[in-house]
């Protein structure tokens, strides 16, 4: 698929927040991959392009390709781009990490109750 006409619009990242300028395209690139807004096969624009457009530096949105794509949520394809993931792709990798988790848990003989509990205190450590 072509670029998406509409990413990023008029979003821009906040050069004055706290909040890395990386992780605030990350994390809107995120937001809007799980609304729909960027449906799964859209092409994000070229990284020197979207640089120029958002006024960052390049290395700023490689950084947030990057982590976008370590974490399943872009996919790059060389000369074709980086596309946004379907959400069963991006799901994959946690499908895999859980079943994981879980074999270590039941082998050290914790119950399931047990295995949340510990997810849940991981999850919620920032």
């Amino acid at each position: 698929m072509s670029a998406s006409a509409g990413f990023p619009g008029s979003w821009r990242p906040n050069s004055a927040s706290s909040v890395a300028l990386f992780e605030q395209l990350r994390l809107q690139v995120i937001h809007l991959a799980d609304s729909g807004a960027l449906a799964p096969g859209t092409r994000l624009p070229a990284v020197r392009a979207l640089a120029e457009k958002l006024d960052v530096a390049p290395h700023t949105v490689a950084r947030a390709y990057k982590e976008l794509e370590a974490a399943g949520i872009v996919t790059t394809r060389g000369r074709n781009g980086t596309v946004v993931a379907a959400r069963d792709e991006r799901l994959g990798g946690l499908s895999a990490a859980a079943a994981a988790y879980a074999a270590v848990a039941k082998s050290q003989g914790a119950s399931f109750a047990e295995a949340v509990k510990i997810l849940a205190a991981a999850y919620d450590v920032p």
